[in-house]
């Protein structure tokens, strides 16, 4: 768990979004260069190829009514090693990206395929932390198992919209790239899969396939650069996802902070482990 100090309004921390994503946010549509000011020079990727954007409403409540921002993070390893080392990297990006704002950070890992019964263990964890935020590293278990895509993909459905109908925001955050999986059918089915689902539900997403497609050729090493053993970040690697990451949640903010804010749904039920999502 880790955290950063917080101060100012709602409208001020807009301002200064926008500031830290000149020129990046100032066009409407994500510039098609490398150049990205918020991320280092080692991590930069054209915005079209690096994230989608959608509305993060309960991120913007957290930090218009001055409280501490409160995210789960799901996915990768929490054991020791460089993976460990992700939430301090998350909160660094996010420092630079969301200026004075308080965040707790909760990462967790999620063992097996979401398409197997993974989605279950997930509900007990965002019971357990109720978040305002869930940032999902999800895919790369189900394709390295070969599951159904389309098993894969209503599982993930289900999931995504269970969370949000609590009055959650999801990030979520595709499959990793490697040169040997890049032609593998059944692979790319499964990080098309997240893409529809983070269409089809309106959340933010973190395009790390095509990131990490872009970093490795860029350099001889591949993307060995950015990858240790067993489909695992390493160091460069997580710090590179954890900016990807972060430059995601402040793009989709900064560019929905002026519409008007969206009206109250219904309460959900209280978050119970057992519930699933409606339909």
């Amino acid at each position: 768990m880790t955290r950063v100090r917080r101060s100012g309004t709602r409208w001020a921390l807009a301002a200064l979004i926008l500031a830290a994503l000149e020129p990046a946010a100032a066009a409407e549509q994500p510039v098609d260069t490398g150049d990205q000011p918020s991320l280092s020079q080692e991590c930069r990727v054209p915005g079209a190829q690096l994230y989608t954007m959608a509305k993060l409403g309960a991120v913007r409540s957290a930090l218009g009514e001055n409280r501490p921002l409160k995210i789960l993070a799901i996915g990768g390893s929490a054991a020791p090693g460089a993976s460990a080392s992700y939430p301090a990297k998350l909160e660094a990006a996010l420092e630079r990206a969301l200026p004075k704002t308080d965040v707790t950070i909760d990462h967790r890992g999620l063992p097996g395929e979401i398409a197997s019964g993974a989605s279950e263990r997930l509900r007990t964890m965002v019971a357990e932390a109720e978040p305002d935020l869930v940032v999902w590293q999800v895919g790369t278990h189900d394709a390295i198992a070969r599951v159904d895509a389309d098993a894969f993909a209503s599982s993930l459905s289900e999931a995504v919209a269970w969370i949000r109908s609590h009055g959650i925001d999801v990030v979520l955050v595709d499959p990793i790239y490697t040169a040997s999986m890049a032609a593998d059918v059944d692979y790319n089915r499964i990080v098309d899969a997240v893409r529809t689902v983070a269409a089809q539900q309106e959340v933010p997403l973190v395009r790390r396939y095509e990131a990490l497609h872009y970093l490795s050729s860029r350099t001889e090493k591949g993307e060995g650069h950015m990858l240790g053993r067993q489909f695992r970040l390493n160091d460069l690697g997580l710090r590179c996802m954890a900016e990807h990451v972060a430059l995601t949640i402040a793009t989709s903010l900064a560019r929905t902070e002026a519409e008007p804010a969206p009206k109250i749904a219904p309460a959900a039920p209280p978050l119970t482990e057992p519930q699933r999502a409606p339909g």
